[in-house]
């Protein structure tokens, strides 16, 4: 046991004192003189111990028969004895030659709160120095191990009682009276007699502050033991103790030498300890470095922490609320004392950058490096676990990895959102792939600004090139576990050279990279080949791209009254039935709409919703509130000024207006786990907004070409005007017979024109973008590598396609969709056009004639300049964003020329 042992702290309250009740003092005392007495009696009072020790063996047993036992000091084998001197005496019987120079009494009195007192000791003034040595020796050693000598004794300042003080370790003892301010972690301070000599005296400075370097590194011991610290403090600790272990054999070797060697002094004291003196005040730094000035584990711990268990599921989910209450705690009242205790990766950064800016000094070097590397076995044995079989075991929250237990995989089922894969397990620091750190309301306040991270969130600085692919092999084996597939690690070699492996040692990193690179492996063949990845992309391609749509056309003959209905009143179970009836009707091809080998299973994962607006609004708004165009010159429908204004009025404009079931209409997709990862959530927006794009040209073309077999087939559009009737006047008639046939040709020009355009733009998305990105979607999923490349390939390539299709653009989207919004309310007017042509025919033959035209004219005239003006900014756009920042434009551009606009 240490000689110096701290006491474990206490909830509170006053300590006993470490020190026996008169009566346990009297009837041991008592023991031990009647052993005596019977061993005399049998041995017969030789005189082996001289007559110094019988004349006191006499006394005593005077004093014994008298009831009085004050002390066992001159018991012959207890003169020696280490703890003998430091017995308290109400005798004043010295432990060494009783009236020396160099004696006096061991007893230190105290005061009713525990407060040392001056003890009453001779002076050492005078006495040779030699004597002086002597003695001060006898103290040095007790001093060593933290124990009051005589003529070395604690500074006035330090209290016993408040060793472990309860006030939650502030630095302030804990004595009744409030006035200590000792910090049980910088160490006790001893004072030396002033009567000793100074040349003594000098040299017992040079060695007192051992003495400090090891109850400081003692105290932190005790603390750190503690079961709140985590792990790698236990495991610290347990380093440190192997090293005090060496010290104290130290001390018992010299303690030998002291009692053994007439010649031993303190000059060979101090050449002995010098070493251990460098090797204490380096741990006496590591100490002092991870010991803030910070609230215990115990009492850091907030009252309301189960009042907050809902919010740490609000904050796990990325709901604001605990968010905002988070960042207010923080962000506000916020202080070193409430970051939290020093462990985790904080302990292993701090020992390593002692290691670094002390990497000259050999000692410092080794002693840095032990400690590192016995740290570090816990921290190992984590990142092992998290990376070799894709569990994260962190009871004390100090690995770089954080779980959010509150999104798992039931989330999953429910709303196949990809929070699993993003926000399930997360870096502590807040660090993402996909841009640099931003502060969240998970991730702690840095000690000082710009500095370190508290606790696991501070991720070691030899682990920092590592943490993504810790993070996401980690990632990949639990996708795998939760599949209900056992993993089985990757071998780094022996057991006993994966017990070696440390947190900077080359085998470590190998070992990482052999474990991302077998985590990427299985998850990818799980994904391609035993989840058929490639096949769902393709069915998706094939419902959403229409890369087959004769499906869509049939549905939409089918559906065509139903989807004339408002979006609230159209009837969700008829579209779908009647979905269900075209897709199953449809001829299963192979790779596309079918499940292996096109048995067709897939295609009830296709539903049929309602948006809850309309597509070019949506985008509009998304456009203007992420910001991904910057303003050009020119720009069309950016906001000046009074932006909000108008935008608040047309938000007002759109709630009024009803939302047709056609420009609602959308497709979901059902997948399961862990495809759900890949086709998430949000991947299949994306695939919604390019789907409503499609369809909604498709739906004007198809609307534009009824209007043409209708002008093509009816009677009005084909036949001659009459002849003049005799009533009318036959230059007034045959000037309305050509302008009337010239209304005619200009409505059969406009619905051409706008039916070119919507073909062009529709030939446009379909063969130049969404057929030769999808090729070379393809190409990259035969070569991916790895889980995040397959992620993000698939994600580029859903976003490449709302570029090139103009969805990312507010210039091009406000032009594109007025244009179009023309196109299908010109198209509605169909049966209004044949009307209007048949009244002219037959107000032609009545005797007043026809006296619509200008009427007539004058509302074809309004969706004439509505298109060339739309068209016209369209262009222009097209053709400004081809020459700037959309190379692939430019075949859009050659399409739109075609299209002639009439003089």
């Amino acid at each position: 046991m240490d000689p110096y042992t701290p006491r474990t702290r206490t909830g509170g309250g006053s300590r006993k004192k470490a020190t026996l009740t008169n009566k346990e003092y009297t009837k041991i005392t008592s023991t031990i003189a009647s052993v005596r007495r019977n061993r005399e009696l049998h041995e017969g009072g030789g005189d082996r111990d001289g007559p110094e020790v019988r004349g006191a063996m006499n006394g005593r047993r005077h004093a014994v028969v008298g009831g009085e036992e004050p002390s066992f000091i001159s018991e012959t084998s207890f003169v020696r004895a280490p703890l003998n001197s430091r017995v308290p005496s109400s005798s004043g019987i010295p432990p060494r030659g009783a009236g020396g120079p160099g004696s006096g009494s061991r007893q230190a009195s105290r005061d009713p709160k525990g407060k040392a007192k001056a003890t009453d000791k001779d002076s050492l003034e005078g006495v040779p120095i030699d004597i002086q040595e002597a003695v001060i020796l006898e103290d040095l050693l007790y001093v060593l191990m933290g124990i009051e000598g005589t003529y070395i004794t604690y500074h006035p300042i330090y209290s016993p009682r408040s060793t472990y003080p309860t006030d939650e370790y502030t630095g302030v003892g804990g004595d009744d009276d409030g006035d200590g301010d000792w910090d049980p972690l910088q160490g006790i301070r001893f004072v030396v007699d002033p009567s000793l000599d100074p040349s003594l005296t000098d040299l017992l400075l040079r060695i007192l502050p051992l003495s400090t370097y090891y109850t400081s590194i003692q105290a932190f011991i005790e603390q750190r033991s503690e079961m709140d610290w985590g792990l790698v403090n236990h495991a610290l600790v347990a380093g440190l103790r192997g090293v005090m272990k060496d010290y104290q054999t130290l001390l018992s070797q010299l303690e030998h030498t002291y009692t053994t060697s007439p010649t031993f002094s303190l000059q060979k004291l101090w050449f002995y300890i010098h070493p251990t003196l460098h090797t204490l005040s380096l741990l006496s730094l590591i100490t002092s470095s991870l010991s803030p000035p910070s609230p215990t584990p115990s009492s850091s711990s907030s009252p309301s922490e189960s009042e907050d268990e809902g919010g740490e599921k609000d904050e796990a989910l990325g709901l604001g609320g605990f968010k905002l209450k988070a960042v207010l705690k923080k962000g506000l009242g916020g202080s070193e004392g409430e970051q939290g205790e020093v462990k985790g990766g904080e302990v292993l950064s701090v020992i390593y950058e002692l290691l670094m800016s002390m990497s000259g000094d050999p000692v410092a070097k080794r002693l840095f490096g032990v400690l590192l590397k016995a740290a570090g076995v816990p921290y190992v044995a984590m990142l092992k676990s998290w990376i070799g079989r894709g569990r994260l075991i962190d009871v004390y929250e100090e690995c770089c990895v954080k779980e959010s237990k509150f999104i798992d995989r039931g989330l999953l089922e429910v709303d196949y959102v990809d929070e699993y894969w993003e926000r399930r397990y997360t870096l502590r620091d807040g660090s993402t792939l996909s841009g640099p750190s931003k502060r969240q309301a998970g991730v702690p306040l840095a000690r000082t600004p710009g500095g370190r991270l508290p606790g696991g969130a501070c991720i070691p600085q030899m682990l920092e090139g590592w943490k993504y692919k810790i993070l996401l092999a980690g990632k990949y084996l639990n996708v795998i576990r939760e599949c209900g597939i056992e993993v089985e690690p990757v071998g780094g070699g022996s057991e006993e050279e994966e017990e070696e492996m440390g947190l900077g040692d080359e085998k470590f990193y190998k070992y990482i990279d052999a474990t991302y690179t077998h985590a990427n492996q299985t998850l990818l063949t799980l994904l391609l080949r035993d989840q058929h990845l490639l096949l769902r992309l393709r069915s998706l391609k094939h419902f959403f791209f229409l890369s087959n749509s004769s499906f869509l056309t049939h549905f939409l003959d089918l559906a065509g009254s139903e989807l004339r209905k408002s979006a609230r009143g159209a009837s969700l179970v008829k579209l779908q039935s009647l979905l269900e009836v075209v897709v199953g009707g449809e001829d299963p091809v192979e790779g596309f709409c079918g499940g292996v080998g096109g048995g067709g299973g897939w295609k009830e994962d296709v539903k049929v919703t309602m948006a809850s607006s309309g597509l070019y609004e949506w985008l509009l708004k998304v456009v203007s509130v992420s910001g991904v165009i910057g303003d050009g010159p020119g720009e069309v429908g950016g906001e000046g000024g009074g932006g909000g204004e108008e935008h608040r009025r047309e938000k007002e404009k759109d709630d009024k207006k009803q939302l047709l079931a056609i420009d609602a209409l959308t497709l979901d997709y059902h997948v399961s786990f862990p495809l759900s990862l890949v086709i998430s959530r949000k991947t299949i927006l994306r695939y919604q907004l390019l789907f409503r794009f499609l369809l909604h040209l498709k739906h004007v073309e198809q609307s534009l070409s009824a209007m043409w077999i209708e002008q093509k087939a009816s009677t009005p559009w084909r036949r001659p005007p009459p002849p003049c009737p005799p009533t009318q006047p036959p230059i007034e008639y045959a000037k309305w017979k050509t302008d009337f046939e010239r209304w005619r040709l200009r409505v059969c020009l406009l619905r051409a024109r706008m039916l070119g355009f919507v073909q062009q733009v529709l030939g446009f998305a379909t063969f130049e973008v969404l057929e030769p990105n999808w090729r070379m979607l393809e190409k990259k999923l035969g070569d991916v590598k790895t889980v995040d490349e397959l992620l993000r390939d698939h994600v580029d390539f859903l976003d490449t396609c709302l570029k090139e299709c103009m969805l990312t653009s507010s210039r091009l989207l406000k032009a594109y969709s007025k244009l179009i919004v023309t196109c299908s309310t010109f198209a509605l007017y169909t049966s209004n056009f044949t009307k209007s042509a048949n009244q002219a025919l037959a107000a032609a033959e009545s005797p007043e004639g026809d006296l619509g035209m200008a009427k007539r004219w004058d509302f074809l005239g309004k969706f004439e300049t509505n298109f060339n003006h739309w068209f016209k900014v369209h262009l222009d756009c097209v053709q400004y964003y081809a020459s700037s920042e959309n190379v692939s434009l430019l075949p859009l551009v050659v399409r739109l020329n075609s299209i002639k606009t009439p003089t």
